[in-house]
């Protein structure tokens, strides 16, 4: 409880650097989300009842109202929440989508709950390396965006897309070997059949899941965060409505499937999504002029740049999956309950942890503009609001888990069987107060690391994540299990420790400043001439003029 104070002292200095942001018919209200919250609603408000009959695009005003247009809301809060909440929503249905899926698995039974979490994030392990260098497609569509090159932007898309159509077919030769991966963990029989039968389904979602990634970053790199926010919300729902179906069933239609069920919804729900991205693309790219059939052919020298740049960032989140993957292994040799019970209270810090996620990939996305545009102490301004904003969430959530774990806890209990989850329940509100002592530093690991990696400090994050990953968190665990003194106490302490390094580490580069002067494309001002004239003028309205302003390479959100 030491450090609930330390946190309120932090948060005040950081909502009053936050509220030097905010103009001054906002300052009277005190709370900085109320003054967030005004402002953001206020700015749509004023767009949705100033906005009068078909106007000119910026593209075609004066240049003094079409720079006054593009840098009204640069650095501010505004421009930050009108690119992070489509992202913070959508990252937040993939969170309330695990978090019914594991729901749904504890109803089946205690056994499904337990083979979850290692299957799941052994196959998460599987597919790191690619999806980390897919997700970097999105930092080349930004800084390509900042630096007004639709051409280049358009031909990352496509050789990100060829990139993780290949790693897809690759990773469904890891079905052969499924049996003995599984086996070597050394959990329990039961559990251990159905994270086989999990593992075996869910690499086959692994291609869409991939695609889906590149795919999405055509629009969340140039700040059109809205149209993932809508694919994401209905994959969402489509995968629980699934769930529910094949996990239990439909009597005289469909057998339940138990883990099989659930991870054949997700496979469905993931083809679907990389399906309507791709339509999306297409359609987007026909309506704002974007060379899409021009730029389709291979690259050699842009994926190779993709690969040198986007290959640490592949590797670093390969090692903190891995990490994490062995981490539960070994705390599974403490048994059935301490695995089910590490296995929930991680599904309930991702309601905290996942959505800020979306806050990540708008740092990342605002950063790669700022840094395409040559205005990297803006992109400083941007990360430190978003770490006010993410410590903010993240202190509201340590209040829940601290003071109401049995109030998300009760959906879990609403059908499980209840000796056995009664058993789970002062195992999970212990650690959920370990996740309340290291939600903070996490905070700063997402926002801080999100942004030096935006700019394209990958190397670093991938040396300091390993290091952090495997001598802070597995090494620690793996020899206090040889010795045959491991607890969940001992197991979680660690992991907490871990976190708060990682956090003050990303911290400390950020503060450095080496990244201010790095850049993951080439810079061609004939090139960025002639590609500014290939947009042609669609806006009407100053909502369709920002979306034009942000397709040209503006900067500015949807």
């Amino acid at each position: 409880m030491w450090l609930l104070p330390v946190l309120s002292c932090r948060l005040a200095i950081l909502a009053n650097m936050a509220a030097s942001t905010v103009s001054e018919p906002y300052a009277t209200f005190p709370p900085l989300v109320v003054r967030l919250g005004i402002r953001y609603c206020a700015g749509r408000e004023t767009d949705s009842l100033s906005r009068p009959p078909p106007v000119m695009s910026p593209l075609t005003m004066p240049e003094d109202t079409a720079q006054e247009s593009q840098d009204d809301h640069r650095g501010s809060v505004r421009e930050l929440l009108e690119v992070a909440i489509p992202l913070i929503i959508s990252s937040g249905s993939v969170s309330l989508m695990h978090v019914v899926d594991r729901i749904f698995l504890t109803w089946w039974s205690v056994d499904a709950l337990a083979a979850a979490l290692p299957a799941g994030i052994t196959f998460w392990t599987a597919i790191a390396l690619p999806m980390g260098i897919g997700i970097y497609t999105n930092t080349f569509v930004a800084q390509y965006s900042g630096a007004n090159r639709p051409g280049r932007l358009v031909a990352s898309v496509w050789q990100g897309t060829y990139f993780v159509l290949f790693a897809g077919l690759l990773l469904l030769g890891l079905l052969p070997f499924t049996d003995d991966l599984f086996q070597w963990m050394g959990h329990e029989s039961a559990v251990q059949a159905l994270e086989i039968e999990y593992f075996s389904v869910m690499i086959y979602g692994a291609t869409p899941m991939l695609l889906s990634a590149v795919l999405s970053s055509f629009f969340s790199g140039r700040g059109r965060t809205r149209v993932v926010m809508a694919v994401n919300l209905f994959v969402a729902l489509l995968n629980i409505g699934l769930d529910y179906v094949l996990i239990f069933g439909v009597d005289g239609l469909i057998a339940p499937g138990g883990v099989r069920g659930a991870a054949i919804a997700t496979v469905i729900a993931q083809t679907a999504a990389a399906v309507i991205f791709a339509c999306l693309v297409i359609k987007a790219c026909r309506e704002e002029g974007f060379p899409l059939w021009q730029n389709w052919r291979p690259d050699r020298e842009l994926i190779g740049r993709m690969l040198w740049y986007g290959m640490p960032n592949g590797f670093q989140f390969f090692v903190d999956i891995a990490g994490f993957a062995v981490f539960i292994g070994l705390v599974g040799h403490l048994g059935k309950e301490s695995l089910t019970a590490t296995n929930l209270a991680f599904n309930l810090n991702s309601l905290a942890f996942i959505p800020m996620m979306g806050l990540s990939t708008a740092v990342m996305t605002l950063v790669g503009q700022r840094i395409g545009e040559r205005d990297a102490e803006l992109a400083v301004r941007t990360t430190w609001l978003a770490f006010c904003l993410s410590s903010l969430y993240m202190a509201a959530w340590a209040c829940i888990y601290l003071f109401a774990p049995d109030v998300i806890l009760a959906p879990y209990a609403a059908f499980a069987e209840i000796e056995s989850f009664e058993r789970l329940r002062p195992i999970v509100t212990m650690l959920l107060r370990f996740i309340v002592l290291y939600s903070f530093f996490d905070a700063m690991l997402i926002v801080f690391g999100a942004a030096v990696r935006g700019a394209g400090d990958t190397r670093f994050s991938l040396v300091f994540s390993f290091i952090g990953a495997w001598l802070l968190m597995v090494l620690p665990v793996y020899l206090f299990t040889r010795a045959g003194t491991l607890t969940l106490p001992i197991a979680w302490s660690i992991i907490t420790c871990y976190i708060f390094v990682m956090g003050i580490g990303f911290l400390a580069r950020f503060q450095l400043g080496h990244w201010k002067s790095m850049s993951v494309i080439e810079h061609d001002a004939d090139e960025e001439t002639v590609e500014e004239l290939t947009l042609p003028v669609t806006a009407t309205t100053p909502a369709d003029a920002a979306a034009a302003v942000s397709a040209a390479g503006g900067g500015r959100g949807e």
